[in-house]
């Protein structure tokens, strides 16, 4: 299966980057909800250093518990601007990614890690400003034998990820939109960012979020229920 070597991300860095770069400007939340509340990945899986944030296409590893042989052999083959979505078989007491992995990812221009296990060698990384979203930490080590899947969809923090999937993600968590709804989703981020923006200009001049969000109907059921 390793043989794939990320065709879903053949298309030039130029082209990738248009995909994406509209989107570094969006938080992770706003696009969750633009994409109506879908693509949520598990709150556990965390920058694993303060300030990282991704935003870039998936390319998708798939690796037995333990062993990280696909991470090497996904950082070889990677496009640059893709963010490695790595499973380890919920494996947590090995750290699958550390500082040589890392060294070797921004050698080829990878653009993150976003991984359902633990990593370790963190100091290395968050000095290096590598962007990297996990589990855990863990000092012990993987061994570099058995060969799992590159370049298909895999189950991802309560997520189905597909390579050419958008991940965004920033100190609020994650989230994967559908690589056939990244204009759609665009659209919609833009204009709720907009009307948020007007929320707080009102507020800011006094007006309150019950009249602006329409939640005085509900509000005024809730003061009759009290009184009687």
């Amino acid at each position: 299966m390793a043989s794939s070597r990320f065709k879903a991300h053949a298309q030039s860095p130029d082209d990738r980057d248009d995909r994406c770069d509209r989107f570094t400007a969006f938080d992770a939340a706003t696009l969750y909800e633009a994409a109506g509340q879908k693509g949520m990945i598990d709150p556990a899986i965390r920058p694993a250093w303060p300030g990282a944030r991704v935003c870039g296409l998936a390319a998708t590893v798939e690796c037995p518990p333990g062993d990280n042989l696909m991470l090497h052999i996904a950082v070889a083959n990677a496009q640059p601007g893709v963010i490695v979505v790595a499973t380890v078989g919920n494996y947590l007491s090995a750290g699958a990614w550390g500082e040589i992995l890392t060294e070797a990812a921004l050698a080829r221009g990878i653009a993150g890690l976003v991984i359902d296990g633990a990593v370790r060698d963190i100091d290395a990384i968050r000095e290096a400003a590598f962007p990297v979203f996990s589990r855990g930490l863990a000092i012990g080590s993987c061994t570099k034998e058995r060969r799992g899947t590159l370049d298909l969809p895999i189950q991802f923090g309560g997520a189905t990820v597909r390579p050419g999937d958008l991940i965004v993600g920033d100190a609020d968590g994650l989230v994967v939109i559908d690589q056939e709804r990244l204009d759609a989703v665009h659209e919609t981020a833009v204009t709720r960012r907009r009307r948020e923006s007007e929320i707080i200009t009102q507020l800011r001049e006094g007006r309150t979020t019950i009249e602006l969000l329409g939640l005085d109907a509900i509000a005024r059921t809730e003061r009759t229920s009290e009184s009687e």
